[in-house]
């Protein structure tokens, strides 16, 4: 992933440093458990921990050298890691395994530690929802479906219920790292047919991975759900991302991202302050769908494995994890920075004329005693004139004779703003949960 969307603390877990670190202390754990099972003998297994190689820049860069003879990325690693050991006590290192032991348990240790670092991610985005809901609980404003003016609402709610989501995606991120935090070091074809399975319970316990029954590989389920985890988190991400950019609209300015000192929004227009951050979620977004499906395919392997699902792996599994981990703390960041305009959702909720309050009309008129059809009839016809003449809406009502044995009063509850938001409240009282 470029760097231009990689935290350094995500991308750490996936650097070379990471990956080699962790294929070198599965083949000393292996070769320890093997030790404590009178396989290996326990000064050979000591010696190839004290002499075990650093695992740096020139370990690495050996490797990548070793690999352009062998053509094979775990046979070079396996190559330098015995010849730095040195002496007769390295030929024990990957004794028993196949490559897919060392790569598949280190694959999901790592993304069991980027999933970590998502669900730490996702609970400070929810508590910083949770904060943007409570402090504009009572900010009136429009509700709007299909993009047109419907009834009122509050911004608290709308924040509230991103709230609520984003927590369901850090319970999906739960779930996957429990699908993901496993291991295997069961051999060629899964048989332990040259590995005591006690090798790979001893290594799983000290990882704190679970063993599980596997082929030569681990299932891929395990990490299409991993992706479909950060997936759903990112189309959460994008539809909040979304609902900012259509409200930072020139033409309903009802919020707007930050804009620092020195910043410019355009290299053209002076004048320009863009919804930069919530369009770069949504872009990022289309990414993340694009690797789940790239995950789903590598789900059907040839027989016990083949190796069509490791270069897509060596793709998305690093850049999904750095993609929604970036997302989320940008999006963070912009929710923090945001302004809310809360007399220009007002303004916009008035604009209208009261036509935002047709439904509660339209009751009241049939509770009065009025069929149905009849009342939405008026209610229609009354919203139409008071939209097309610019009149009040409860004023075209008043005029209407249909209307004159309906009491003021009435009217009055419908168009009070305090009957749409009475239960407002309900929403609010599952944040705690979260």
């Amino acid at each position: 992933m470029i760097p231009r969307y990689s935290l350094p603390e995500m991308e750490q877990v996936f650097s070379d440093e990471s990956r080699f670190g962790r294929w070198l202390e599965i083949e000393l754990l292996a070769t320890e458990a093997h030790a404590s099972l009178g396989v290996v003998p326990a000064a050979d297994a000591s010696a190839c921990r004290a002499r075990a190689p650093q695992v740096d820049t020139a370990f690495i860069d050996a490797v990548l050298e070793r690999e352009r003879v062998t053509d094979h990325d775990v046979a070079a690693f396996v190559d330098v890691v015995q010849t730095r050991i040195g002496g007769p006590e390295s030929s024990w290192i990957h004794y028993g395994l196949t490559s897919s032991d060392i790569v598949d348990t280190a694959w999901c240790w790592m993304l069991r530690d980027a999933s970590d670092l998502l669900i730490d991610a996702s609970t400070q985005l929810v508590r910083t929802l949770v904060s943007i809901a409570q402090r504009h609980r009572g900010t009136v404003m429009i509700g709007r479906t299909h993009g047109v003016h419907a009834e009122p609402t509050t911004f608290g709610m709308k924040v509230a219920l991103w709230a609520l989501q984003v927590d369901r995606d850090r319970e999906r991120l739960r779930r996957a790292r429990e699908a993901v935090a496993v291991c295997k070091l069961s051999g060629a074809v899964g048989t332990y047919s040259n590995i005591d399975p006690r090798v790979e319970a001893t290594v799983a316990e000290k990882l704190g991975l679970v063993a599980v029954p596997a082929t030569q590989v681990i299932a891929r389920d395990r990490h299409a759900e991993y992706l479909w985890a950060c997936a759903s988190l990112a189309a959460t991400c994008e539809m909040i991302a979304v609902e900012l950019r259509h409200l930072q609209r020139t033409e309903v300015r009802e919020v707007e991202e930050g804009f620092k000192a020195g910043q410019k929004g355009s290299s053209a227009m002076p004048h320009k302050r863009n919804p930069i951050s919530a369009e770069t979620i949504s872009g990022l977004a289309r990414v993340l769908r694009g690797n789940l499906q790239a995950a789903l395919q590598d789900v059907a392997l040839w027989h016990e494995r083949d190796i069509s699902h490791s270069s897509v792996e060596r793709i998305v599994l690093p850049d999904s994890s750095l993609l929604t981990h970036y997302m989320v703390h940008r999006l963070r960041r912009l929710l923090e920075g945001l302004q809310v305009h809360a007399e220009r959702m007002r303004e916009n909720l008035n604009s209208t004329r009261g036509l935002v309050f047709s439904q509660p009309v339209l009751l009241a008129l049939v509770k009065s005693g009025m069929s149905r059809d009849d009342a939405y009839r008026v209610v229609q016809e009354a919203s139409s004139a008071s939209w097309s003449r610019g009149e009040q809406f409860r004023s075209v009502l008043e005029a209407d004779p249909r209307l004159k044995q309906v009491p003021a009063s009435v009217l009055d509850e419908a168009f009070d703003l305090r009957r749409s938001l009475v239960h407002v409240d309900r929403v609010f009282d599952q944040l705690p949960d979260v």
